[in-house]
């Protein structure tokens, strides 16, 4: 009885061996593949909802910046008004760094009536003129803005308590009638044209916008807290 006899050869054991591993990574790829595409389907089926939640947080923010940006601009508002009330409220003097020379009553040939009507502070020519407060100016020009030649250039502002300041000798008027001035506004350049005894701001008080009804501009200065 013959034998079959076998063959084992080498070769054949290490190929079939090969094609198994080729065999099993083709299974992983193939399940990788799958569970990759499952992923990115995931990953798709949640992009609607990732996008609408970074659209209303950005909304969110948007609408707290505009509405931090309108808080601002209104305490801004009220701040400035606020300053702007204090400052129509206030009084100040009409010239700074200034020496005070002839003043209310003081009597003496220079003055028609016999008597000077207001308060000189003497400056040098060229110095700034402020509006001691807020008002109309009523009278602004040479010859006085009207009331003589003695008082040169000069202007007149007509104040909401129903009192009127006027500025004269002055080098120069920087306002017309009909202006609206705050306090502190600069007016004019104080000098020395009229009947002056040299460079200085002749200033009154007056109960009218004419010559004749002026008060002792010191004591109601006083009186609103400026210190002359």
């Amino acid at each position: 009885m013959s034998k079959r006899t076998q063959s084992h050869r080498p070769g054949t054991s290490m190929l079939r061996k090969r094609a198994a591993v080729v065999a099993a990574g083709f299974g992983v790829s193939a399940l990788l593949g799958t569970g990759a595409a499952v992923a990115d389907s995931a990953d798709a089926t949640a992009l609607p909802g990732i996008a609408a939640s970074s659209l209303e947080a950005q909304a969110t923010a948007q609408a707290k910046a505009a509405d931090s940006a309108a808080k601002a601009k209104k305490q801004a508002e009220a701040e400035k008004k606020k300053a702007e009330e204090k400052k129509a409220a206030s009084w100040i003097d009409p010239v700074k760094d200034y020496e005070l020379s002839a003043g209310y009553s003081q009597g003496g040939a220079m003055w028609a009536s016999g008597h000077h009507s207001g308060q000189d502070f003497a400056v040098s020519v060229g110095t700034d003129v402020s509006a001691v407060h807020g008002g109309t100016v009523v009278k602004a020009g040479g010859n006085g803005a009207g009331d003589g030649a003695a008082y040169g250039n000069a202007i007149v502002i007509k104040h909401s308590d129903g009192t009127y300041s006027q500025y004269a000798h002055l080098s120069r008027i920087d306002v017309k009638v009909g202006d609206t001035v705050s306090t502190g506004d600069h007016i004019a350049l104080s000098g020395d044209t009229g009947n002056s005894s040299g460079p200085h701001l002749h200033f009154e008080i007056r109960t009218t916008a004419d010559y004749g009804s002026a008060v002792n501009p010191v004591n109601f200065l006083k009186k609103e807290g400026v210190s002359v």
